[in-house]
């Protein structure tokens, strides 16, 4: 793949940070703050999008990478940038999301009358300037320092109440984070610099940057270390900041889970997967099947737990868990349709748990209700909101023709490409699946079909403003879309494959 300079990546980055200081500029103007947030945002996915016709392979792009350096610290030791169809696939999902996410938390935070709205937006742009710097990060050394600053800029959204509930939940969030960075990655991206004298990624999934005569218990014990440092990928057993970080706003909850935190997290683990060791690697030293049936204890563990909360978010945090190792199993499969299952599910799991974090903030600023078995009828009172959550639990359950099914076809298809452990993957994939439907199905059927309690059949609930309700119709519609047409983001999962 031809590699070209330019700016664009940089710009792309840049485009939030400058959000960011003119929110903070904005001080305490509701509107003006609002504005910069939307144009940042707006200025953001352009940017992205116009990239599309370099990066995208042929008929529609030129198939190019487009780099952008930026310092030479050591002798393969570089900050840089560079959009590659692997990038892509992160930074439009989540640069066109970041739009819809603004607009959304106008209503919420406007609705609940939130205080430090100012800093609230701040943050949140900040997120996505890590974001996007992890997701067009050329070297080890750019993607681990956006992923610190990933860190770092949601704190305070997580401890936005400021009470003694948001300061645990974000000290657990924080503590879990950098511990895991800094005692696992940082010292596994130094010895990886002595073993291959560079941080730079590989430039296709097979080959990797180790040599071919290097230690592979070394080697062993620097996956394992990037496996678990990621912390942000929810992999168990250091998944448990991610359901304390539920005591944030519904908004960040959204942003945690769909857009930015937990994506940069399996985004970093995948990429250092195919880019740093690579698919030959990988297979040479039997990584991949100990990694996808490690990964299948999270899918199914976290699905038993989510079963057994009432809470919405709750289980709607558990899901996360669960549905982000999908996306670490498929590219464990070493497969191709395996890998582009798993790659294609950074987008699909975007628009369709965002969609679900918008319904449940939707729901609380309507009703005030957070648990399932209070929202008995509400379907019927608020249709579209309940409409668009059931859209969104058919994507995670796996069902046509919602954009979830592409990716359990894929990687249905990915697992019986390896015969000699495809029983035990497709086992996983089918019991994953009906507990998917067993803790979204009643959500819907209670809403829609569910007896209104005694004394709620007139007290005027209805649907939260339009500000909530579009932004979720629209990422609902989305996921639709993506079912019946995936041809867009698979083009991209199947340039990586090749």
């Amino acid at each position: 793949m031809d590699a070209i300079v330019s700016v664009k990546p940089l710009l792309a980055v840049l485009a939030a940070l400058a959000g960011s200081l003119l929110v903070m500029l904005s001080g305490k103007r509701p509107n003006v703050r609002e504005s910069f947030s939307t144009l940042a945002a707006a200025i953001m996915f352009c940017i992205v999008l116009s990239m599309v016709p370099d990066v995208a392979p042929a008929p529609l792009g030129q198939g190019r990478t487009l780099v952008c350096p930026l310092a030479s610290l050591l002798p393969g030791v570089n900050i840089a940038f560079r959009a590659d169809p692997f990038s892509m696939i992160f930074a439009l999902a989540a640069s066109f999301l970041w739009i819809i996410a603004v607009f959304y938390s106008m209503g919420y935070m406007r609705g609940l009358r939130e205080h430090a709205q100012t800093r609230f937006n701040a943050c949140f742009a900040l997120a996505l300037f890590g974001a996007m710097g992890v997701a067009f990060s050329d070297s080890l050394l750019t993607l681990y320092l956006f992923y610190e600053i990933v860190s770092i800029t949601t704190y305070p959204l997580v401890a936005h109440h400021q009470d003694e509930e948001g300061y645990e939940g974000a000290k657990k969030y924080i503590v879990y984070l950098t511990t895991t960075a800094k005692g696992l990655i940082l010292p596994a991206m130094i010895l990886i610099y002595v073993l291959t004298g560079s941080l730079d990624f590989a430039h296709n999934i097979r080959q990797g940057i180790f040599p071919p005569d290097v230690n592979a218990l070394l080697v062993t014990i620097l996956y394992v270390c990037c496996i678990l440092g990621f912390a942000k990928n929810g992999i168990m057993p250091f998944h448990n900041w991610l359901p304390g970080a539920m005591v944030a706003p519904t908004p960040v909850s959204a942003l945690l889970h769909a857009v930015a935190v937990v994506k940069v997290g399996v985004f970093c683990t995948t990429r250092v997967m195919l880019y740093v060791f690579g698919t030959d690697i990988m297979q040479a030293l039997n990584l991949g099947v100990p990694t996808a049936y490690f990964v299948s204890f999270t899918i199914l563990a976290a699905s038993i737990i989510a079963l057994s909360k009432d809470n919405l978010k709750a289980r709607l945090a558990y899901s996360t868990v669960s549905q982000l190792s999908y996306i670490v199993l498929g590219v464990a499969l070493l497969t191709p349709d395996g890998i582009q299952g798993g790659l294609i599910h950074i987008a699909n799991h975007a628009f369709s748990k965002i969609t679900l974090f918008f319904c449940a903030g939707a729901i609380y600023v309507a009703t005030h209700k957070k648990s399932i078995s209070e929202m008995s009828g509400l379907g019927r009172v608020m249709p579209f909101t309940f409409a668009a959550f059931a859209v969104a639990s058919l994507s995670m359950i796996g069902a046509p023709p919602v954009a979830g099914f592409v990716t359990k076809w894929k990687l249905l298809v990915g697992a019986m490409e390896m015969p000699a452990h495809s029983t035990g993957i497709l086992l996983v994939l089918l019991a994953s699946t009906i507990l998917n439907a067993a803790y979204f199905a009643p959500v819907t059927y209670r809403a829609f079909f569910g007896k209104r309690p005694d004394g709620e059949a007139d007290t005027g609930i209805q649907e939260a403003p339009l500000a909530m309700v579009v932004p979720l119709m629209i990422a609902a519609f989305i996921s639709l879309i993506m079912g019946i047409y995936p041809d867009f983001f698979m083009m991209f999962v199947k340039a990586v494959t090749g």
